[in-house]
C-alpha cells in the first residue's frame, strides 16, 4: 500500500527523530502505538460485528465486486444465442366504420 522499502523507513525514522528531537520522541511513540492498538481493537470488532450479524456461512466469492466487470457482462450478453423469432400474428380484418365525420362548421 505505502510501498516503503527497508531503507527508505530507516530515511523516514531519522528525519523523524531530527524534526521531533530526541526529547519528545518516546512521547511521540507512545502516542503512534495508541493509535496502532486502537486501530488493531476496532478491526477485530468490526470482524466480530460482521461474523455475528452475517454468520459464518458467507459466500464471500459471490459478494465480490470485481466479478461485477461491465466489459465481461456485456460480452456475455452479446454472445447469448438470440431467441428464435416469433410467428407472425395474422392480422383479423376488421369491418371499416365507413368515412370520417365532417363538419363544416367547425372550422
Amino acid at each position: 500500500m505505502l510501498d516503503v522499502n527497508g531503507g527508505e523507513l530507516l530515511i523516514l525514522v531519522l528525519v523523524a527523530i531530527v524534526v521531533i528531537g530526541p526529547e519528545r520522541m518516546p512521547e511521540y511513540a507512545r502516542q503512534l502505538r495508541g493509535l496502532v492498538v486502537r486501530g488493531r481493537d476496532m478491526l477485530r470488532e468490526g470482524k466480530a460485528t460482521v461474523k455475528a450479524e452475517v454468520g459464518d456461512e458467507v459466500d464471500w466469492k459471490q459478494l465480490d465486486p470485481r466479478q461485477y466487470d461491465p466489459r465481461r457482462i456485456v460480452r456475455e450478453a452479446l454472445n447469448e444465442p438470440s431467441p428464435p423469432p416469433a410467428a407472425p400474428a395474422r392480422r383479423v380484418a376488421e369491418p371499416s366504420p365507413g368515412p370520417a365525420p365532417f363538419d363544416a362548421d367547425a372550422t
